[in-house]
């Protein structure tokens, strides 16, 4: 039976029951049939009007839809029900990054919501555990994320944990996540594992001081499976959050949240509560899930026409994004657009897509939506593509590592906050600044220039991978050891004086 009927049957079977209806459209969201999903939570939220759960998963499904209004809507609606409750202000916080309509005052002052409300709950505020005196090693370091599996977190720090220098420091990982895989089974060779999806936050809170860590590293922010409310207990004297995250936690115990040079500009500091730590020369280093495909010829040399791609989450794009997108298509004669993520199972979904493109002049022809596919394949499928465009003002992640091993280049277009900046960074790492705009006009201009020239885009194909072996960007054992001086640095300095320390690697504010 295909996947929908099943969930129809089980809403025939269980249609008056609002917490079937949430478990049902929760598992239609997995698998990108978001439209539905959205039916059920609506039927939901009619018997349970109020429920913070239903009402916060209807947000997120309204954000994946692309109804900006119906999410602030609800979000307005859940802020005032629920002014305290941690995991909503945490939800939001996460979601507000994807929205081009929320402002950074507001981002900040929705996370500083989450700070204060975090500290009071927990009990009030509490001062700094005492730190051992001088610099005797190793430091117990504990890593803390939702994402110690085959996620982009997990597949990186599973490295870094294999090359951590034990003379330095003895780690500990808490996992609160709940998928297990061989990701997981990597990591646990390197480091004392914790699964804490079963502890309370005070609970863990005391397992971490038991454990007598040194410095907390919180990889998971506001994202899923986040246990960041443990912080506000103050479980360890030294508090860093870094790499899962781009944007601040709102809670002033951090004594760092670690960037580097190309993820700040001179307004990044207004937008977070903690000190900004550079780590140099990145904060974010690349390494393949898998054994890449080959990298074969641009598609333009077979096909004639220029292929346009984006693999990113769907929750990424905005009327402004289609808009550049649509200039580029109509500038570039025959050209074609390929956009692939789950929500693309989502059949009222994928005709709201084509006609917002239709809207700006696109035939939908030009237009073609993939589904999801295992990851192997959808590298593979970066042989469909000539250019990538990058999203924003949340750009790509992993997915734009992947385009550019895969030979693919990104045309990217930064802007102030710091999830706009990744594949900035990337770019910058090794050295393909041409790629990077300063303005929509730029980012249109580089797109169109680069579809008109295919032996750039050969060259690209044959150097690309090459290029990113050699650079900052995929220099594990180099990016480990400054990650190491880093955090050394952060601890020296918190030990030398418990105020607001700016040193060496530390942004002049």
């Amino acid at each position: 039976m295909p996947f929908l009927e099943i969930c129809e049957e089980i809403v025939k079977d269980f249609g008056n029951n609002p917490e079937s209806l949430a478990k049902t459209s929760s598992l239609l969201i997995q698998y990108g049939f978001i439209s539905k999903a959205r039916e059920h939570l609506k039927n939901a939220i009619k018997i349970s009007p109020n429920d913070k759960k239903y009402l916060l998963n209807l947000a997120h499904t309204e954000l994946q839809l692309g109804n900006y209004d119906q999410f602030k809507k609800i979000a307005n609606s859940l802020l005032k029900l629920y002014p305290d409750c941690l995991h909503i202000l945490s939800n939001l916080i996460h979601l507000s990054e994807y929205s081009n309509e929320l402002s950074d005052e507001k981002r900040l002052s929705l996370a500083n919501q989450w700070g204060i409300s975090a500290i009071k709950k927990a009990g009030g505020p509490k001062s700094r555990p005492p730190l051992k005196k001088g610099e005797n090693l190793p430091l117990r370091i504990a890593y803390m994320s939702a994402d110690f599996c085959q996620h982009t977190v997990g597949i990186l720090i599973k490295e870094v944990l294999a090359k951590h220098d034990p003379v330095k420091f003895i780690v500990y990982a808490y996992s609160s996540g709940l998928v297990r895989d061989w990701i997981t089974d990597e990591i646990k060779k390197n480091c004392q594992f914790l699964d804490v999806t079963g502890l309370s936050d005070v609970e863990l809170a005391n397992r971490i001081t038991t454990d007598q860590i040194d410095i907390l590293i919180d990889l998971s922010g506001h994202t899923g499976g986040t246990r960041l409310s443990v912080c506000a207990y103050r479980p360890a004297p030294v508090m860093v959050s870094m790499l899962g995250y781009y944007a601040t936690t709102g809670l002033s115990y951090f004594d760092a949240s670690i960037l580097d040079t190309w993820h700040v500009t001179n307004a990044t500091h207004n937008q977070f509560v903690e000190p900004i730590v550079l780590l140099e020369p990145i904060r974010w280093c690349f390494y393949p899930a898998f054994p890449a495909p080959l990298i074969e010829a641009p598609p333009v040399i077979e096909n004639g026409f220029i292929t346009f791609g984006s693999f990113n989450n769907t929750l990424k794009y905005n009327p402004t994004v289609f808009e550049l997108w649509s200039k580029i298509l109509l500038n570039v004669p025959q050209s074609r657009l390929i956009l692939k993520w789950r929500t693309f199972n989502d059949p009222e979904f994928r005709k709201k897509i084509f006609n917002s493109f239709a809207d700006l002049g696109i035939d939908s022809n030009r237009i073609q939506l993939r589904g999801p596919s295992f990851h192997m394949k959808m590298l593979e499928e970066y042989k469909d593509i000539d250019i990538a465009l990058d999203p924003f003002p949340f750009s790509g992640g992993a997915t734009s590592c992947e385009a550019l091993y895969m030979g693919v280049p990104v045309v990217t277009l930064p802007q102030e906050r710091v999830a706009s900046r990744q594949t900035y960074a990337f770019l910058s790492s090794i050295g393909l600044s041409e790629l990077i705009a300063n303005d929509s006009e730029g980012y249109i201009n580089i797109a169109i220039q680069l579809a008109m020239n295919q032996n750039r885009l050969i060259e690209y194909r044959n150097t690309l991978r090459l290029k990113m072996l050699h650079s900052p960007l995929m220099q594990i054992k180099d990016y480990t050891s400054s990650l190491e001086n880093c955090l050394l640095e952060i601890y020296k300095n918190t030990n030398m004086t418990e105020k607001s320390y700016l040193k060496l690697h530390f942004l002049n504010l």
